[in-house]
């Protein structure tokens, strides 16, 4: 490998004392990755998946075996009554929002518990003004920060005895902060005190650059619906676009009518020849997630090496595929992302740059020679350009690719330094 990748002597040096102290949380990601295959094979088997399912509708999409299969796929793999999965998705944060306004109507209160949403999200919400936000309908939005990387117990409590919650939202992974990613555990012990408290609270969670990484998913553990997208994890890497809802039937009917129309719901919506890459996609997604996890770890190892603030540390638990890095400087995250992108299979002669993006306050470098435009299971990362310059690197098809990645990026900044 090394006579390809021209690196500096330092950062080869640096990757061999560092990947034998990897092998046991390796270990524990190889045994997760085994639970999760067998997960989907029995989901599989249990839908009676056959070559038929490949096929693909257009126009209203109306008897699509294919897709009907997909979805009832989805509902074995979370235990949930019911999926929507489709193309008709544009990313994550659209299946966010045709959540939020199949589930709220006016007069309605929304509670997030795990601080400010995803900046994509708070357009959607109202947070910042717009017309078309779910403020604009007259539904009402409060949120709770989290306390010491955990939800604040005694604060929920109190404001639901104060106030009649319809849906409250939980954000797994960390977004564009520089908070800690929720497990399942502490998410399954606060779902239980709001279940105590207000029963008929829809919990909504976004699960976004967490599937596969543990061996439960929300609905399991009380989660009402759960929601994500498929260029991350469940995709597999092949999934062209889309996202997924699954839940409790009922709600997953609201959530259906608001992304097609009332009255027809579930039962329109082409697959446009995407089933075959949506079945391929979650099949693979637990190797795949295997992989962008030892990525992240191996990142995490190296960089703390060099003096890096990094999070999670390597050995230990993982929420998510998202790892990060606090550069402290511009300059170095803009190094790292330069590396990253020369590692990718797609587009490595082209240096990122920080530019203005959709959704977002500050400039935002983002490198990524994907497959599929903005994948986050593919080898990435990206941040905004604001104090303390934190990168937030995700993915990797494959290890070996992801580990090319890494190296080259790590080279990058030990090359920048020997220049100072």
């Amino acid at each position: 490998m090394k006579e390809y990748l021209n690196l500096e002597q330092e950062t080869w040096d640096l990757y061999e004392k560092i990947l034998p102290t990897l092998k046991e949380q390796y270990s524990k990601i190889d045994e997760i990755c085994e639970l999760n295959t067998a997960k989907v094979l029995h989901a599989f088997w249990n839908s009676h998946l056959n070559e038929s399912h490949f096929n693909s509708t257009t126009g209203y999409g109306y008897d699509d075996l294919g897709r009907d299969t997909i979805e009832k796929i989805y509902s074995t793999i979370f235990k949930a009554e019911d999926a929507l999965v489709r193309n008709q998705f544009i990313s994550g944060s659209h299946a966010l929002a045709k959540t939020l306004f199949g589930l709220l109507r006016p007069g309605d209160l929304l509670l997030s518990i795990s601080g400010r949403p995803y900046d994509t999200l708070h357009e959607v919400i109202g947070i910042e003004e717009n017309p078309s936000s779910l403020k604009s309908f007259g539904i009402d939005y409060a949120e709770i920060d989290l306390k010491d990387n955990d939800f604040d117990k005694e604060k929920i409590k109190t404001f639901l005895k104060e106030q009649q919650v319809k849906v409250i939202e939980i954000q797994r992974s960390r977004g564009y902060s520089s908070r800690k990613s929720l497990s399942i555990d502490k998410c399954e012990k606060i779902i239980k005190i709001i279940k105590e408290i207000s029963p008929n609270t829809i919990i909504m969670v976004d699960n976004c650059y967490c599937e596969f990484v543990s061996s439960k998913e929300p609905v399991e553990i009380g989660a009402d619906i759960v929601v994500g997208s498929l260029i991350k994890n469940l995709g597999g890497g092949l999934a062209p676009n889309g996202g997924y809802v699954v839940g409790k039937k009922e709600l997953i009917n609201l959530i259906a009518e608001a992304l097609t129309l009332p009255g027809e719901g579930k039962e329109v919506g082409p697959s446009l020849g995407a089933n075959k890459q949506f079945l391929q996609g979650i099949f693979l997604a637990p190797q795949v997630v295997k992989s962008a996890l030892k990525t992240s770890i191996l990142a995490s190892a190296l960089l703390k090496e060099l003096g890096y603030k990094v999070d999670p540390d390597p050995f230990e638990e993982r929420v998510d595929i998202v790892e990060t890095i606090a550069f402290g400087n511009k300059e170095d995250l803009i190094s790292y992302c330069e590396g990253i992108q020369s590692g990718s299979p797609v587009d490595s002669y082209v240096k990122p740059i920080p530019i203005n993006m959709p959704g977002y306050k500050d400039e935002v470098i983002m490198a990524a020679g994907a497959f599929v435009q903005g994948s986050s299971i593919e080898l990435s990362c990206d941040g905004p350009l604001r104090e303390p310059y934190l990168a937030y690197q995700q993915g990797g098809l494959t290890y070996e690719s992801g580990v090319i990645g890494v190296l080259k990026a790590i080279n990058e900044i030990i090359k920048k330094r020997k220049e100072k």
